[in-house]
């Protein structure tokens, strides 16, 4: 009878973590749809799994089988419900780009910057704002808005006359006119997922606020005690900044008190992720983790010195709910993101399960915690901070620390125990960034085991006590800065960080695994057997084309150009995107990133011209990449000379890589002597490999592109052509185009860009002679090579999910 009341446990056990296995499995499959089905579809695999799941009669591995099954149905179905109720609320086509006129309540703390202020808006009454039009819009219930004052774009002509941008704050109702756009971000390979964020935020729409001289004027109808906790971090916020005079420490402060990881600066985050230790201001799972452990450890301690307390409720127990509780509200005062609502849950379903007094295996919990997480949450599965966070709570809470042998030890024996579970947390997780990253800091174990204690038990408990006794804000900036000058002095060492190409998914789980070997608390025999696992994923090589082919990728950086060329050993960059703002470019943004995930080692970069849609990002480029040889027209003061001497391009310069031979058109010695705009001595760059031809022509206008013809009119003709100027109505003139006869012709321009690039009538002019227009807003990154001429990859059509924009085909264009 005990044998069989043993196997029955077990086969229990095995059905449980067959089923978990099973929701996180349907759950995963669902998002990988590029469509959604309609809601009775979804519907019915939920019944069919919750029915299946509810009927146990075959035994063995047929129940296994039928509980996988089931329980895939029934997690494929809820995701699928989810997503189906949230994609009714998007944003009608017919109202991007039109003025409306919009009441609501400022829902989150604002986000203020150089150029204006950002702020979410839950909108009560929408109309239109021209009130000749009939009809109410349909407006999205939450929306994302900017509120810039006049020529603060950066293509904006500077005005005296600026109009000043207002200071809107978490609680207010405001009514203002605004138009809006759908959900559009840049989509690239290994590359940030801007919808997907948005999506999961709850916002259907984004836009600006229209405080122009021919629109209605703003109007702040109240305040209102809505929102009160927004209210309560903004004024937090801002009471930190009024406190510490330097903004570099009074971030880093208000980021660990309120959430706020925008008040670091770029520079600030650069250090910290050279160093290691980023997840501890913008991982904020993580760092909600580490609170609950470090809390848990405070009330378990105060709670012994109680034998009132200790009859009613055992210290563990209490430690456990206090944990959960004091995490729960500090998450929710640091905003109540999504890695903290994940870890939130984690941590309560780990307490949940401690607290009955169920042992369940710990493949069990650990399935346990993310299927809660993903039943509450489905698309975290696609975001990395849900995976740091996952593994920290695994780490903490699947080795028993703090819990086990507790009562017998010591304070030094307690604080040995925290620093030595610190440390696993970081052993765990630098395997995972790695792959998550395609970077890790070399010298971040080292970081961490100062940083880790430090920010946790001196600077994150002097800044929340600042709160009450705001002179503490001082302690924890000396405390920041101590810190922050041991870290520039470890991010300045040689070879601060590795950087890797991004592997397959199957390698990166055996990385995974490997990482997970090491952490674990085994003896270092089996440990070792993880090394072999990382081993190649630290070894792997991005593919790269043939000898004698070469590829190109038109990275999607919005309105700009930036197109990687590589051969079969050589890697060139033509232009590097724009400058969205002083924190901010397609450099960090995209070009960095991606450039890492292959594993690039640029030879050299080609700066177009100076505009700032083309060299915004090569600051950061350049940074990343020490051996690269700058090639441009830029002027000789231009302080990017500064940063690396540039060699000016001229036509008749050529190389030869791998069998690929590379010709600079234009500009002619002769014309840097007679230009009038930037435009005029982009650089046109030639690629050819005697089967395919490239053709980069930078921002060159009717007048370049006729010097072309009539200069060079043999070695214009390509089988990708880079749209001259984005496709203005200033370029692609018919003689030019007759000259090229292109098959494809990239165009990178921003979305609904206020130029109207693409030009309707340089689009008809395409079309006319049979040329596949391919836009990047409608693409994404596009891939094309040599090999293949006639074709061109879009990574929107590679990785097509339900979550991305589908841009009608009459968008895009708006009215000047």
């Amino acid at each position: 009878m005990t044998r069989f009341r043993a196997s029955g446990r077990a086969a229990g056990g095995f059905g449980a973590f067959a089923a978990l296995g099973g929701s996180l499995l349907g759950s995963a499959l669902q998002l990988q749809q590029p469509v959604l089905w309609p809601a009775w579809g979804y519907a019915g695999l939920l019944c069919v799994g919750v029915a299946g799941m509810w009927w146990r009669r075959l035994p063995g591995r047929g129940l296994l089988l039928i509980a996988v099954a089931c329980a895939a149905m029934a997690g494929s179905g809820l995701a699928g419900l989810r997503a189906v109720a949230y994609a009714k609320g998007a944003l009608g086509p017919a109202l991007e780009g039109r003025d409306l006129r919009v009441a609501g309540v400022v829902s989150e703390m604002p986000q203020r910057n150089e150029a204006g202020t950002r702020f979410v808006l839950d909108v009560e009454a929408a109309q239109w704002a021209d009130p000749s039009m009939t009809g109410l819009p349909a407006v999205p219930d939450r929306i994302a808005l900017g509120w810039y004052a006049e020529g603060s774009s950066l293509w904006s002509r500077a005005s005296p006359a600026s109009t000043a941008v207002a200071s809107p704050h978490a609680g207010e109702r405001w009514s203002l006119t605004v138009r809006l756009k759908a959900p559009h971000g840049n989509r690239n390979p290994h590359g940030f997922d801007g919808e997907l964020w948005m999506w999961a935020q709850g916002l259907h729409a984004s836009g600006h606020v229209r405080a122009g001289a021919r629109d209605a004027a703003p109007v702040l109808v109240g305040s209102t005690w809505r929102h009160p906790i927004e209210r309560a971090r903004e004024a937090v916020r801002d009471a930190i900044f009024e406190r510490v005079p330097d903004r570099a420490r009074a971030g880093v402060i208000a980021a660990l008190v309120t959430g706020d990881q925008n008040a670091i600066d770029r520079a600030g985050w650069d250090v910290f992720r050279a160093t290691g230790v980023a997840h501890l201001m913008s991982i904020s799972g993580l760092h909600v983790t580490m609170f609950a452990w470090l809390a848990a450890h405070a009330v378990g301690l105060l709670w012994r010195r109680s034998t009132w307390l200790m009859l009613r409720l055992p210290a563990q127990q209490a430690a456990l709910i206090g944990g959960v509780l004091l995490a729960t509200l500090y998450a929710l005062f640091s905003g109540w993101g999504v890695p903290s609502q994940r870890t939130v849950w984690m941590l309560a379903t780990v307490a949940l399960l401690r607290l009955t007094g169920r042992r369940w295996p710990w493949p069990n919990v650990w399935l346990l915690t993310a299927a809660v997480v993903v039943a509450l949450d489905p698309w975290a599965l696609m975001q990395a901070g849900f995976w740091l966070s996952f593994v920290a709570v695994g780490v903490l809470f699947a080795t028993d620390a703090g819990v086990r042998g507790e009562q017998q030890a010591g304070a030094a024996a307690r604080l040995l125990r925290f620093f030595r579970e610190q440390w696993t947390i970081t052993l765990a997780i630098t395997p995972l960034s790695l792959l998550l990253f395609q970077q890790v800091s070399l010298i971040g174990l080292l970081a961490n085991a100062v940083a880790i204690p430090w920010v946790t038990l001196v600077i994150t408990p002097l800044a929340m006590l600042g709160v009450a006794v705001p002179p503490l804000w001082d302690l924890a900036a000396m405390a920041v800065q101590a810190l922050a000058l041991l870290l520039q002095w470890l991010a300045e060492l040689p070879h601060a960080t590795l950087s890797m190409a991004a592997p397959p998914l199957w390698l990166a789980a055996c990385g995974v695994g490997g990482g997970a070997l090491l952490a674990m608390r085994l003896p270092w025999s089996l440990r070792g057997l993880g090394i072999p696992l990382l081993l190649p994923v630290l070894l792997w090589q991005a593919p790269r084309p043939a000898a004698g082919e070469f590829e190109l990728l038109a990275a999607d950086i919005g309105q700009g150009n930036a197109v990687l060329v590589r051969t079969a050993t050589h890697s060139l960059l033509y232009d590097a995107g724009p400058r969205y703002s002083l924190e901010s470019d397609a450099g960090h943004r995209v070009l960095v990133p991606l450039l890492r995930a292959y594993g690039e080692r640029l030879d050299t970069l080609v700066v177009s011209h100076r505009d700032a849609d083309h060299i915004g990002g090569a600051p950061a480029v350049l940074a990343m990449q020490p051996e690269a040889a700058l090639l441009s027209s830029i002027e000789a003061t231009h302080p990017l000379q500064a940063m690396r001497a540039a060699r000016r391009c001229e036509a008749g310069q050529s190389w030869s890589w791998d069998g690929v031979r590379f010709e600079v058109l234009h500009p002619f010695e002769s014309d840097y002597r007679s230009f009038g705009k930037p435009n005029a001595v982009s650089c046109v760059l030639r690629i050819d490999n005697g089967r395919a031809v490239a053709l980069l022509a930078g921002d060159i206008e009717r007048l370049q592109e006729t010097a072309l013809v009539v200069r060079t009119p043999q070695l214009l003709r390509a089988d990708v052509l880079l749209a001259p100027h984005h496709g203005s109505k200033t370029s692609s003139g018919a003689a030019f185009l007759d000259a090229v006869q292109p098959r494809i012709a990239l165009v990178q321009a921003g979305y609904r860009n206020r130029f109207g690039h693409p030009a309707q009538e340089v689009v008809a002019r395409y079309r006319e002679r049979g040329v596949r227009l391919v836009e990047n807003t409608r693409c994404g990154a596009a891939h094309w090579s040599s090999a293949r001429p006639a074709e061109v990859g879009c990574e929107r059509e590679r990785r097509a999910r339900y979550w991305q924009h589908r841009q009608p085909e009459e968008a895009g264009r708006p009215e000047p």
